[in-house]
Parts: structure tokens; sequence; C-alpha cells
């Protein structure tokens, strides 16, 4: 085919004269991006984050909500106790100062027990007469609403600041770290109708391990919504410890800890609790470990390390890994399943690591509530 007679220019459009509209539609653009491409780009993102606030206020609306209802009808109230409700709701915590960090720990467990001591005693009086149980499952509805309305007002802040002043590098990290927030809160919100209902949780799986082998013993109060029962395995003898259920508690197993020790020193001391999964890990995994397998901020922990250490005992642990909202939600049947597992391991453990005659303690530790014992 002979190509020689083709014109390409006009095939293809081509002109040795350049459109200006052609140009303009080129060039306007980028000199847009050049100097108001930060501003748009913070326009899109603040369009994201108010959308995720906006979850998080349905949280911190509907928790409040629940709450208020729950307390009312199973409180048996005349009145409406919202006002009161929204008292508790506002209340803050004040850490004590640590630039000094010698006894920071008997401060802040001070403070910390003496804010839960004061929401119960005055959620209690609202009505006397109501039942540690549903008392219980108040002081934990009362926490989570204290918590979801926190994050909101927190979050909020720093979405109304950058707005304010129009800082692109001010709501980076928001963006960053809001769809964690949000899961987070997501969680605690449809962690509401299982602990109304009293039913286990996924963080329940220590004290439902604990509590179905103190069954058949005889159970005492050892320390603040904490009970203890002994028992005979193979030559040893087990202490058996956990929250007391079915409230919805954790108790206190540091000073259930110091008051077994003080009767009788235990030699070996293994922990089963839940913990958080990695992502890409499997949930409902079973692990091993050593050292002291309980959350919070810490101060049971450094009780229970602090007494093991004077005493030499050493501390084994046992936990079942889930995700946050299997953590606080509905105990999944996967993780519920690990229970036989997970006794089975104990019994593994106290072989390869006790002698006949000796002591061992095994504390569940995690929130007991629709758990008995």
């Amino acid at each position: 085919m002979d190509f020689s007679n083709i014109d390409f220019d006009k095939l293809f459009g081509s002109s040795d004269q350049t459109d200006p509209i052609m140009m303009l539609i080129w060039i306007l653009p980028i000199i847009i991006f050049v100097f108001y491409g930060q501003r748009i780009q913070l326009a899109i993102t603040l369009g994201e984050i108010k959308k995720g606030i906006k979850k998080l206020e349905g949280y911190k609306t509907n928790s409040r909500n629940e709450l208020i209802e729950f307390v009312k009808i199973n409180m048996n109230l005349e009145y409406d106790p919202s006002k009161k409700i929204d008292k508790f709701l506002d209340y803050f915590t004040i850490m004590p100062v640590d630039m000094d960090p010698n006894g920071i720990i008997a401060k802040v467990r001070h403070i910390v027990r003496g804010r839960e001591d004061y929401s119960r005693e005055h959620i209690k009086s609202l009505s006397p007469q109501t039942s540690n149980l549903e008392l219980s499952k108040i002081q934990t509805l009362l926490e989570i609403a204290s918590s979801l309305q926190m994050i909101y007002k927190v979050i909020n802040h720093l979405f109304l600041t950058a707005k304010k002043h129009n800082n692109y590098p001010l709501i980076l990290p928001l963006q960053m770290i809001l769809p964690l927030i949000i899961e987070e809160a997501e969680a605690m919100s449809k962690a509401i109708p299982g602990f109304k209902m009293a039913q286990p949780i996924g963080d329940g799986i220590g004290p439902m391990v604990v509590g179905k082998m103190m069954l058949d013993t005889k159970k005492e109060s050892i320390a603040f919504q904490t009970v203890f029962s002994e028992t005979m395995y193979d030559g040893r003898k087990l202490f058996l410890l956990k929250a007391e259920g079915p409230n919805s508690t954790v108790g206190r197993p540091g000073d259930a800890l110091e008051s077994i020790v003080f009767k009788s020193k235990p030699d070996f001391i293994i922990m089963v609790d839940a913990a958080l999964k990695m992502e890409g890990e499997e949930s409902a995994s079973i692990a091993q470990g050593f050292g002291a397998a309980i959350g919070g901020i810490g101060i049971e922990r450094f009780q229970i390390e602090d007494i093991a250490t004077k005493n030499n005992i050493p501390i084994f642990s046992i936990i079942v890994k889930q995700s946050v909202k299997e953590a606080i939600t509905l105990m999944t049947k996967e993780i519920a399943d690990q229970a036989v597992n997970v006794r089975l391991q104990i019994y593994e453990m106290i072989h390869e690591n006790t002698k006949i005659g000796q002591t061992v303690l095994l504390i569940g530790v995690g929130n007991t509530v629709g758990v008995q014992q």
C-alpha cells in the first residue's frame, strides 16, 4: 500500500496553529492545583472525616439513650433520670502527677478505685433495692456511654480545630487514626445488647474456663467481687480464682492474690485471659507464654507481678486471641469451643512444671458477665 499521499496532519487533527481554548483547558487545572490544591484536598478530607464523626455521634447518642431506658426499666424509677445520668457521663478522671514515678501505682489505684466506688454508690442511690447483677450491668453500660462520649468530643475537637485553621497537616493524623477509632467505637456500641442481657463476652473466656472447674467446689469471697475455691488434680492442690459471676465485673485479682499468699503461698501461677490478635492471625487461636496476662491500665498487673517477685513465684499464661470486637461482644462459638482445649493445656502445663504435693494458683482473668462458678 502506498502511504505517500496520505495527509497525517488532517487524519489526526494536527495543526501548526495552537488552539487557545485547548491551552486553557490544559493550563487552568494546573494553575488551580498549584495554588489551591491543598485547600481542595483539605475540603475532600474534611468531608470524609465529617462522615466518620457523624457515626461517632450516632454511637454516643444511642449508648446514652439505651442506658437511660435500661435504668428506667430495671430500676423501676418513677422519674426521669436523664439529668443525673448526663452528670455521670461528664465525669472525668485526673491522673496523679508522675514527674516522680516512685509510688505512682498506689496513687493511680487510689484514684481509679475511688471513681469506681463513687459511680457504684451513686448509681445505687437511684434505687437502693437494685440487685448487684443489675448494678454491675448499669455501671458497665455507663462506662461504655462515657467512653463513646469522650471519643466523640476529642475527635470532633480535632476536626473543628483543623477546619478552623484550614490546616491540612493537622488533619492528616486524624485521617489516619479515624478508621481505627470508628472500629473500636462500633465494637463498644455493639457490645451494649450483650451486657444488657448479661451474656458472656469474648473477654470472659478466662473466667469461663476457671468457673467450670469451680462448679463442684466450695466457693468463698476473697476480695471485692472476686471468688476463690480449692480442689485437687493429680496430687497437686489447685487454687481457683475468678471474678464473681454472673455480674459484669473483672474483680480484683491483685488483692485476692495478696490474701492467698498470706495464707498459703502457691508454688506456681497460671493466668488465663483473652488477648488481642494481630491482623492476619486466626481468631480463637491459643498461645502460651510467661508473665502476667491481664489488661487494664496496669494496676492489677503491677500488684500481681510485685507479689510474685517478692515470693519468687513463677507466672505462666495461656491466652485466647481475638479481635477488639470479639473481646467485648457476645462470645462466638469458636472462642467458646476453645474452653476445653485451654483446660487441657492447663493440665499439661501443670504436669510439665510442678511436682506432686505442690500448689498451683489458676486465675481466670476477664469480665465474667454471664459466667457462673
